[in-house]
């Protein structure tokens, strides 16, 4: 993942074997600290100690006053969070997503304020609702590379 949190390339990210996979972060140094904290089940926001908002998804500059790094931390989230919006994905051809079909793509409020991008797991669609409580649980995407998911 590059410091937008996002794979650059639109190539996806290839695996060991050579396959292109379009579910896999691009670790670098700065991100580093983030997937690591994944693959011990704890999801961090950074906090900017400027104004004090914290954010997600990880940014070396606060997105809301500016800060610079040297004013922006790393903080363990509560892992708790509210369904904000979602959408129950039929069709995605890109791997390995049309395996996973249908799933449920979503937008959570996060306790601490942040609004995060995930996936809602382990409820029915029927049973999805604006503003139900959900928790933060990990799924294992890739050998050692673990990314935050949200269930009720």
């Amino acid at each position: 993942m590059g410091t937008n949190g996002h794979a650059g390339t639109g190539e996806g990210t290839r695996t060991s074997t050579g396959a292109a996979r379009y579910d896999l972060p691009e670790i670098d140094d700065f991100t580093r600290p983030y997937w690591d904290a994944a693959a011990e089940g704890r999801l961090l926001l950074r906090r900017c100690g400027a104004c004090a908002r914290a954010h997600h998804y990880p940014r070396e500059f606060c997105p809301s006053c500016w800060a610079g790094e040297d004013r922006v931390t790393w903080e363990a989230a509560s892992g708790r969070a509210t369904l904000y919006t979602w959408s129950v994905i039929h069709r995605n051809d890109l791997p390995p997503f049309g395996t996973r079909v249908p799933y449920v793509a979503a937008v959570v409020d996060l306790a601490e304020g942040p609004r995060m991008m995930t996936e809602v797991v382990g409820c029915p669609e029927g049973d999805l609702r604006i503003g139900m409580d959900l928790e933060v649980t990990f799924r294992e995407a890739a050998e050692g590379v673990w990314v935050a998911v949200f269930r009720p």
